[in-house]
């Protein structure tokens, strides 16, 4: 029996996922179940299903949901117990390296567990360096946000999104704060994306990324620039994200077929 006053943690629930299969499968998994985990409500329960049922929840074989945890495992994520079952670790560490392979799951993994703050939001017009991506749009809706490490209140990286306005007009600038621009796009607004084009690359920090991610002036810092698409083709979001050099490795993996 459950003492008076106390009640259970509301039971951890992954997310939903379509599976690409061009890729992995227990990559995909491990993505979309690390972002479930990182996303996770404060006071869920650290206890993940049974490998069954989440191998059930996924649409995949036992087997490959046992790769995707130990996928979970060896990045510190989770722990697994003989007859205990298997835990989310809640002291471990949110920041791991940027890795791209084609998933939008990966994309929202990557984004996921860390503290974010809206530092502002407003119409704004088209950026000169973004007019190829919004041809029919004067203006669009800017969003600027600051990510910090969950335990040490560090700052890990900062973005800014140029959505396009009658996406941003569906944004509750609230989900911003617990869920990244991919996952609000895609699970908030309803946005059906069929594509995002990444791209990385070395920069120098300006004096705005100085400032906000607390590194010197022109410290190396990885610049990240993620184009979202809908399925009708039209760009609903260009996302540039600075990450601290310090803090981020990038990582890419080439599948042979």
């Amino acid at each position: 029996m459950t003492p008076v006053g106390r009640a259970h943690p509301p039971a951890f629930a992954p997310d939903s996922l379509v599976l690409n299969r061009k890729l992995p499968l227990w990559y995909q998994v491990s993505q979309s179940l690390r972002a479930s985990i990182l996303g996770r409500p404060q006071d869920a329960s650290l206890r993940l299903p049974t490998e069954e049922q989440l191998a059930a929840h996924y649409g995949v074989s036992v087997l490959t949901m046992r790769q995707a945890l130990k996928e979970l495992e060896t990045e510190g994520l989770i722990s697994r117990h003989r007859r205990r079952g298997t835990f989310i670790e809640p002291r471990a560490r949110r920041v791991s390296p940027v890795r791209l392979l084609g998933s939008v799951d990966a994309i929202v993994a990557q984004q996921s567990g860390e503290a974010t703050t809206v530092l502002g939001h407003g119409t704004v017009p088209v950026p000169g360096d973004l007019a190829e991506f919004f041809p029919d749009c004067g203006e669009v809706v800017s969003y600027r946000r600051l990510r910090r490490d969950g335990e040490s209140d560090e700052p890990t990286n900062w973005a800014e999104n140029a959505v396009r306005p009658d996406i941003a007009a569906r944004i509750d600038v609230a989900d911003l704060e617990r869920w990244p621009m991919t996952k609000v796009l895609r699970d908030g607004v309803g946005v059906r994306i069929s594509r995002i084009t990444d791209t990385v690359e070395a920069r120098l920090a300006d004096p705005v990324t100085a400032e906000l991610l607390q590194v010197p002036l022109l410290s190396p810092i990885l610049h990240y620039t993620g184009v979202t698409y809908d399925d009708e083709g039209r760009v609903v979001d260009v996302a540039r994200i600075r990450y601290r050099g310090d803090r981020f490795s990038f990582s890419v993996t080439v599948e042979a077929h």
